[in-house]
């Protein structure tokens, strides 16, 4: 730990000279500087336990160690099947193509009041300012749940960019406590290119929509979406060839001829068909990259679909790569140091959504938050409820399990010196000093750290605190 600078440097000799003076000024001012820099809590970060070894920051570090690397966990055939009961059963997913025709109002209302609920504890805005009642009031009026109809007919979209996902019709940024602006309470998720959504609501200014997407239903600005019918928002995702984004983003090449399908941020595992077409795209020859679709916003919103250009440099696949214990390592350290971004926000993810993108790239679908991933019907499950069971769950990890604590979920990656390490995507985290004293680490972003070793800020250990284990991977 490097000491403290002095506040200031006192030294009795005879007056300088002119030259002399000025570089004494230069000196103190530095040390002043300095003194300053030490005295900032990011001067210094703390070194992360387990973490010493440069080697283990890099992914072939662990996969050197683990075991069978390349065999596959499980078929395709197994993960479609899985995905289907998935969608089927689990109560956090929806079947947009099970809708139906027509919606009736009780649906509507439903979906809506279940996320737009007025919050009970204070909320301030970016400035510290706590927001009156009077701003609650006018983002319940713009839900316009007086203008939802008895019923109505289904519709159907395609999200056209990445695009937050929103409590309430607004994009102002709400947080618990005055001056920590990193977790936006009324960020949700967020949604991909080519994400179909069934249309079931509007704001009352019309500048937004409530989206019911497979895994999430939400707020989503109006712009970001195209309607067309169910046939082609549906049969979108289902079209082959496909080409599949594998990396941690591609962007579709820059087209000054098709600004809409130019420089589209895909995040991983987003899947976009192929486009039929043989010639030139957007004025380029298609043979240095892979022609597929994108949806298209028309001014009247209604959906087009255009050919834009993928190029063959970019992180893709025309299919999802085999579920190995490599890919699993592999894809997760393709996030290595993004920062942490709550509901998707600062155009990153957070935990369950860096799990559940790894995952979408290995073919593998899983709900979008914690909660509904540790307490899903289908995914193979172990709670933890009681310090003998955790113990021997705990010892027998293996690389891709998911491990979760109150709001939290972390990756098993391997062991080094008989204890387990994780992946994952987390906003603070904490461990216990030389002093016993617990340490705050301020992860911020998607880390390596040991299992074992992180604290909570109260000193409790996570796996003290540990609910349950997920293995993803179909057990038959």
């Amino acid at each position: 730990m490097l000491g403290r600078m002095p506040d200031a440097v006192i030294v009795r000799r005879r007056p300088p000279s002119i030259a002399g003076r000025t570089s004494a000024f230069i000196l103190l001012a530095l040390l002043a500087c300095l003194g300053a820099t030490a005295r900032t809590p990011e001067s210094v970060a703390p070194d992360i336990v387990g973490m010493d070894d440069p080697a283990r920051w890099t992914p072939a570090y662990w996969i050197e160690r683990a075991e069978a690397p390349d065999r596959p966990l499980a078929p395709a055939s197994a993960i479609q099947a899985q995905n289907a009961r998935l969608v089927r059963d689990d109560p956090s997913m929806y079947d947009l193509a099970a809708l139906g025709p027509v919606v009736e109002r009780d649906q509507v209302l439903g979906w809506i009041q279940g996320l737009s609920r007025r919050p009970s504890a204070p909320r301030h805005d970016a400035k510290g300012a706590r927001l009156p009642a009077a701003a609650l009031d006018e983002l319940e009026d713009a839900l316009a749940l007086d203008a939802v109809p008895a019923r109505q007919a289904t519709r159907y979209g395609l999200v056209v960019r990445r695009a937050p996902l929103r409590t309430f019709p607004t994009d102002r940024r709400v947080f618990s406590t005055p001056g920590d602006t990193d977790i936006d309470r009324f960020q949700e998720s967020a949604l991909f290119p080519g994400t179909p959504v069934a249309i079931a609501h509007a704001s009352r200014d019309g500048e937004w929509l409530f989206v019911v997407s497979q895994r999430y239903a939400a707020w989503i600005e109006a712009r970001h979406v195209a309607e067309g019918d169910a046939a082609t928002v549906l049969g979108y995702a289902e079209r082959t060839p496909y080409r599949l984004v594998t990396g941690a983003a591609a962007h579709t090449v820059h087209t000054p001829e098709a600004p809409a399908v130019s420089d589209v941020q895909l995040d991983m595992g987003t899947r976009l068909p192929s486009a039929s077409s043989t010639g030139r795209v957007n004025g380029q020859h298609p043979a240095s990259g892979h022609a597929v679709e994108l949806p298209v916003r028309q001014d009247d919103g209604r959906l087009l679909l255009r050919p834009a250009l993928l190029p063959r440099s970019a992180d893709t696949a025309d299919a999802p790569l085999p579920l190995t214990r490599r890919h699993l390592i592999g894809q997760a350290f393709k996030f290595l140091g993004e920062r942490y971004g709550w509901g998707h926000d600062y155009n990153a993810r957070d935990c369950s959504g860096f799990v559940s993108e790894v995952y979408a790239s290995l073919g593998l679908v899983l709900p979008r938050n914690t909660g509904d991933q540790a307490g899903s019907p289908v995914l193979a499950t172990t709670r933890l409820d009681d310090v003998a069971s955790r113990a021997a769950v705990l010892e027998a990890l293996q690389v891709g399990d998911l491990v979760y604590v109150p709001g939290h979920v972390m990756m098993v990656i391997g062991h080094a010196d008989g204890e387990p390490f994780v992946i994952h995507d987390i906003h603070g985290g904490g461990q216990r000093g030389a002093d016993g004293e617990v340490v705050r680490l301020g992860l911020n972003g998607v880390v390596v750290t040991s299992l074992r070793g992180l604290v909570f800020d109260d000193g409790t250990p996570y796996v003290e605190r540990a609910t349950a284990v997920v293995r993803p991977a179909p057990t038959s």
